[in-house]
């Protein structure tokens, strides 16, 4: 690190380029101490009446012992909006420059990193909508997932969903920016009234809204066994979370029950864009301990799109 003992007396106290040296060598030997192994699967389906996806999942997975310890593992949603193809456009930048945002932004501190990845995320989409007008309505949630260590933080925006599975309880990590949940929350609504609303998909805020938007962090320290879905709310509006329980209750790999939820919500009616991103946490060990050739692995995925580029 930089020496910063200088005080007002030292105005201009000589830079201590070793110590510097020192630093970079210090952050490159970095290591995590725990590991959690999870398996993962996603699927992201039209639906059965939209004729374009304007959903959208990403992820970014580093191998490298200083990258897991500053920065961890990367998963994300976003659900886009807007005229012709803005939503499409808004969800694939908007992922995309939060992957690069958050990946080669200074510090570790994984929340505040997040946060102000999206923060660039919604300047980039509120100033492409207001350049291009005829793109009404451009924007997108996003619902952002990294794993250090055994510690899950969510950076989240708008009515995608984050729900945890732990000993048989669906709990949801996320509270939607929707109408109808700030009417629930006001005593307005019910949640049955809520959940049959027409206003329903009103949301209040998301990436590009304004030029600027405030974005929720949540954190959860990881167990053995915990399952991680995020999702947009094609899957939601049809599937309450008993429902969405079950089908990851199965005890079919994550890709199995990806694939699943979507074809249930597709059952159901498919009048949205639906995407699911399931993450089963194997086991937690410490970062040095061998795993097995054959254990269940974030690449054993067979169904991820490419990283971001």
């Amino acid at each position: 690190m930089i020496n910063s003992a200088a005080t007002q007396d030292e105005p201009t106290s000589e830079f201590d380029a070793s110590e510097l040296a020192r630093g970079w060598q210090t952050a490159a030997r970095q290591r995590p101490k725990k590991h959690a192994i999870i398996s993962w699967g996603a699927r992201s389906d039209t639906g059965r009446t939209r004729e374009n996806n304007e959903d959208k999942f990403d992820f970014f997975l580093p191998d490298d012992a200083t990258a897991l310890a500053r920065k961890g593992r990367l998963w994300a949603v976003a659900d886009g909006m807007g005229g012709h193809n803005a939503g499409q456009i808004a969800s694939e930048a908007t992922l995309k420059s939060t992957i690069r945002a958050y990946f080669t932004g200074p510090g570790e501190e994984v929340a505040m990193g997040l946060r102000r990845a999206l923060e660039a995320a919604n300047g980039l989409i509120h100033q492409a909508a207001q350049q291009f007008p005829d793109q009404g309505g451009m924007g997108t949630t996003a619902t952002v997932a990294v794993v250090r260590e055994d510690e899950l933080t969510l950076a989240h925006v708008g009515d995608s969903r984050a729900y945890l599975l732990r000993g048989g309880q669906m709990r949801q990590l996320t509270q939607d920016h929707s109408w109808v949940e700030e009417q629930v929350r006001l005593g307005g609504l019910t949640r049955a009234e809520a959940e049959a609303s027409p206003y329903r998909n009103v949301i209040t805020r998301s990436i590009g809204m304004g030029d600027g938007v405030v974005v929720d962090i949540i954190t959860e320290t990881l167990q053995p066994g915990d399952v991680i879905l995020i999702c947009s709310d094609g899957l939601t509006g049809y599937l309450d979370p008993p429902a969405l329980a079950s089908r990851l209750f199965a005890g079919a790999s994550p890709s199995a029950a990806a694939l699943a939820l979507i074809d249930a919500a597709n059952d159901a009616g498919g009048r949205d864009n639906i995407t699911a991103v399931v993450m089963a946490v194997r086991d937690i060990v410490p970062f040095d301990t061998p795993v097995e050739e054959n254990a269940p692995d974030e690449e054993e995925n067979e169904d991820a799109e490419d990283p971001a580029e």
